[in-house]
């Protein structure tokens, strides 16, 4: 059972009131009770979205049910598993997958949530889809990416084992009643795997849609819910003091005390074993505090540096694994530099059970201190919106308007930001704007390749260290999914970096299952996404500088933009 060590400093007084009007508001009971005036006045979205406070009570009766299917596919011969989704779909499974592995004799499971061309070819050429079981995950059955990956790899495996035994290869995990059941009746799938409606996609990861995949994995789903339970029990508990036996109450508590204080870079230190969730966190507190004008900003992967470079907007987690190295040796000295400090102690790997219902928890506790709705996500939909503009534009003219450079220097293009005669003129001119309580989000839509990693991890820390601001990165379009609320929802804290290259192949989209005509292509969606954000962006008054990178040598591209600032 993990146990939670709150550095608070100078905050901790501020923590200790606000936990005494929770416990005399009757906050923790009132959750319970599904009272939406714990948020807000109005219970639209909110008492239909708190089914995740007994799902790991619900999801323990599946567990048999659960098992015995992963025998059944075990049986058939599949050998490993492809998860085809976005955002809550997809980064519980990712977690699994990245934390526990297949255990001997089970499916090893692939996470695919990107439509990058290449990555969606690379993979598609590694895997034999006579032993592979594709699992098509999204709540709303109607996910374009998650559609579009499942139309191309369902057309391969029909051209390869035919329409007849090619649905027998896909799974669907969705809810009841949206267009995706009827795909999945109509393409004969094996197995359709009914939502709970009442728990939202990033509250879903001790739900069907964590768990199936965890089963197939081999992982012991029953241990798992076991710790989670725990969690869940200790979340009810009254006595919601910094003594107490509340994680999630004063977790949360802190996390919107601290954030309200202008400490609202939540900056995660995760041991290698469970580095993977870090992108689920970021997902869940994120979208669900990043609005009306406020907003939590996780820093996942960023670097440890020398105290000097973090301002005094960061609160830093640092869960530490039972045997493992942690990230940040030396904690104490950010403690004595007066940042605030989050240590949960976890025994084992199982104990992630506990810590996605902890999360949950605290996360909706956060919203209520914030006095914001944690369950909605008003600004996705802008994104959504231009980009089936940009999308309608190509079908209309076979171009998608992506508009004329400022200047082209060394292979990299700048599109907006302020006029400039080189490269380097036109990122520090932007870079400038940057205040102390400013993020850069460099928003990628490239390949997530290791060197591309390796390269965009170096422009952080250079631009980190420089500037003293927090950095965040993202994939795109997963990131649109995970913190692309935030980034239209929030302060206006953020300097988006959009980084966009061309394409050296692309895949088309079948518009249809099993049929051959397409009118899109991955490598079309990708950039029609990438138009659309950068435009809600600055539709909301955020500031953003587009780079499109030219040359066949992404990473090498990056190294330069770096070498330009430093």
């Amino acid at each position: 059972m993990p146990m939670i060590e709150l550095s608070l400093g100078p905050y901790r007084s501020a923590v200790e009131r606000t936990l005494t009007g929770i416990a005399e508001a009757r906050v923790v009971q009132r959750i319970h009770d599904m009272d939406h005036t714990v948020w807000k006045d109005s219970p639209a979205q909110i008492t239909d979205r708190l089914g995740w406070l007994f799902s790991p009570a619900n999801m323990r009766q599946r567990v048999h049910d659960l098992s015995a299917f992963a025998e059944e596919v075990r049986s058939a011969g599949y050998t490993r598993a492809l998860l085809l989704g976005m955002g809550g779909s997809s980064l519980a499974p990712e977690v699994l997958s990245t934390t526990f592995g297949a255990r001997e004799g089970f499916l090893g499971l692939g996470v695919l949530d990107s439509t990058d061309p290449s990555t969606v070819a690379s993979l598609a050429g590694d895997i034999d889809p006579s032993r592979t079981l594709f699992i098509v995950s999204t709540k709303s059955g109607t996910t374009v990416e998650t559609l579009s990956l499942f139309k191309y790899f369902y057309g391969r495996t029909a051209a390869v084992l035919g329409r007849e035994e090619a649905g027998e290869h896909f799974v669907a995990i969705t809810d009841p009643g949206n267009p995706l059941n009827e795909t999945a009746l109509r393409c004969a799938f094996r197995k359709v795997f009914a939502g709970e409606p009442t728990i939202g996609g990033r509250f879903s990861a001790l739900s069907v849609f964590g768990l199936v995949p965890g089963a197939l994995l081999g992982i012991d789903a029953a241990r798992l819910l076991e710790r989670a339970i725990a969690m869940a029990d200790s979340c009810r508990q009254p006595d919601v003091s910094l003594l107490g036996a509340n994680d999630g109450a004063k977790l949360g508590t802190a996390l919107g005390v601290l954030s309200l204080a202008g400490r609202n870079k939540l900056t995660f230190f995760l041991p290698q074993r469970i580095s993977g969730f870090g992108d689920w966190a970021e997902q869940l507190v994120a979208e669900s505090t990043g609005k009306e004008g406020r907003g939590i900003v996780p820093v996942i992967a960023e670097a440890p540096g020398s105290v000097d470079v973090y301002g005094t907007d960061r609160v830093f987690v640092c869960p530490i694994l039972n045997g493992e190295e942690p990230p940040m040796p030396d904690l104490s000295r950010l403690g004595e530099a007066g940042h605030p400090v989050i240590r949960i102690f976890l025994d084992d790997v199982h104990d992630i059970g506990a810590q996605f219902f902890l999360w949950e928890f605290a996360t909706a506790v956060a919203g209520h201190v914030l006095s914001l709705n944690p369950f909605d996500q008003p600004d996705v939909e802008a994104t959504k919106s231009h980009t089936r503009a940009a999308v309608d534009a190509f079908l209309r003219t076979g171009r998608l308007q992506t508009g004329e450079p400022l200047l082209t220097d060394q292979g990299i293009s700048v599109f907006g930001g302020m006029e400039a005669p080189t490269l380097r003129d036109a990122l520090i001119a932007f870079l400038l704007k940057a205040r102390e309580d400013s993020y850069v989000s460099f928003q990628a839509y490239l390949p997530p390749e290791p060197p591309v990693r390796k390269a965009l991890d170096g422009l952080r820390i250079l631009v980190r260290d420089r500037y003293r601001v927090a950095t965040t990165l993202g994939f795109g379009p997963r990131f649109l999914h995970s913190t692309g609320q935030l980034h239209k929802g929030d302060a206006g804290q953020g300097l988006f970096v959009q980084i966009t290259c061309t394409d050296p192949r692309d895949l088309a989209i079948p518009d249809e299952p099993g049929h051959d005509r397409s009118t899109m292509s991955f490598g079309v969606l990708k950039a029609a996404q990438a138009i659309g954000d950068a435009q809600a962006l600055t539709a909301s008054g955020r500031r953003i500088v587009r780079l499109h990178i030219h040359g066949p040598d992404i990473a090498a591209s990056i190294d330069t933009i770096v070498r330009a600032l430093a």
